[in-house]
């Protein structure tokens, strides 16, 4: 049985909120199997029960962010879909999209656009060592390196020092021409770029040429003690244990270290065990310590990623299933 539902929106929101040519609005009625008309500022929801509470409680939730400044995009229409079906605290939203970090260069804010995003950023400003893992697209690197920046802003920290293990993906690269910094500027291109889009290149270059800014591939942190320094290890999923242990180590007084991976996309030689991998099972317990995990939902780059990122999900988990049940009969005979 059909249900209809009304919700207020005022004329100034209406725009925002549906999207450019209703496209925000389209997705939320394809979804949901609904039908939205708008008069007047007023909203009206057809459907059946429970399709229209759905649509409604969203629509809610598109509203409180419209008014709190947001440009709403596919990826807050589609996260507040994923969110309808999950049971969290009224205006949680909200209260995430005002939780700016710091604005880059150009002023744009940047803030964690869903609930893991939120818990993974509260994680980093309340424990010393925080490890986050998920798949790429999360902001993973992204929000470490805003928190970076405003906490080095703050004078919280002397120095950023950003570090990743220096392994080809997949590829053999042969040789590269140059010096040693020219060598490894390949690998630590990806943390260059967020640097620069946060707080633009020549502040960027001018701490780097006074040392309080140090991009550098992960086997220069030995022998070293970092204090009173915020420390990102990228890419950590290529580390091995000794490694990780190594690194793990180096963190002296007053320092904050974030480190962050993808555990589906290891780079390692086959057979060669995961620093990250290891360091979950060692440290789980360990207090001042914190493991976030980012899924799918976390995604915030172009809706297709997400439906990529699912898509491998559910193919590595049927593979991981069939070869679980031909071990299995393995076994038997």
């Amino acid at each position: 049985m059909d249900t209809v539902k009304t919700i207020d929106i005022p004329a100034e929101h209406l725009k925002n909120i549906f999207g450019e040519l209703d496209s925000n609005l389209s997705i939320i009625e394809k979804a949901l199997s609904v039908s939205v008309t708008a008069r007047d500022g007023v909203v009206r929801i057809n459907g059946t029960g429970s399709s229209a509470d759905k649509a409604e409680k969203i629509f809610q939730e598109l509203l409180s962010l419209s008014e709190n400044g947001t440009v709403l995009t596919e990826q807050n229409v589609s996260y507040a879909l994923d969110m309808a079906d999950i049971a969290h605290e009224d205006g949680a939203l909200q209260k995430m999209d005002s939780d700016i970090i710091c604005h880059t260069v150009t002023g744009k804010p940047i803030k964690p656009k869903t609930l893991g995003q939120k818990e993974y950023v509260d994680a980093i400003r309340n424990n010393m060592i925080v490890f986050g893992t998920g798949p790429a697209g999360t902001g993973k690197t992204y929000l470490a390196m805003a928190l970076a920046c405003y906490y080095f802003g703050r004078d919280d920290c002397e120095r950023i020092i950003l570090t990743r293990p220096a392994i080809e993906a997949g590829e053999k690269l042969g040789f590269l021409p140059g010096d040693l910094q020219s060598k490894v500027d390949p690998y630590l291109r990806p943390l260059y770029d967020a640097l620069y889009q946060i707080m633009g290149q020549e502040t960027f270059q001018r701490n780097m040429e006074k040392g309080t800014i140090e991009v550098a591939p992960l086997a220069y942190m030995r022998g070293r003690t970092l204090d009173n320094s915020f420390i990102i290890l990228d890419e950590a999923q290529n580390t091995t244990p000794a490694q990780m242990k190594m690194f793990l180590t180096r963190i002296g007084f007053g320092s904050k270290v974030v480190v962050t991976g993808d555990l589906t996309q290891k780079d390692l030689p086959t057979g060669t065990v995961s620093g990250l991998d290891v360091a979950e099972r060692v440290l789980a317990k360990v207090e001042e310590i914190k493991f976030c995990h980012l899924t799918g939902k976390d995604v915030v780059r172009h809706p297709l990623v997400q439906k990529i990122v699912n898509a491998y999900e559910e193919y590595e988990n049927k593979q991981a299933r069939l070869r679980a049940q031909g071990s299995g009969k393995g076994r038997r005979k």
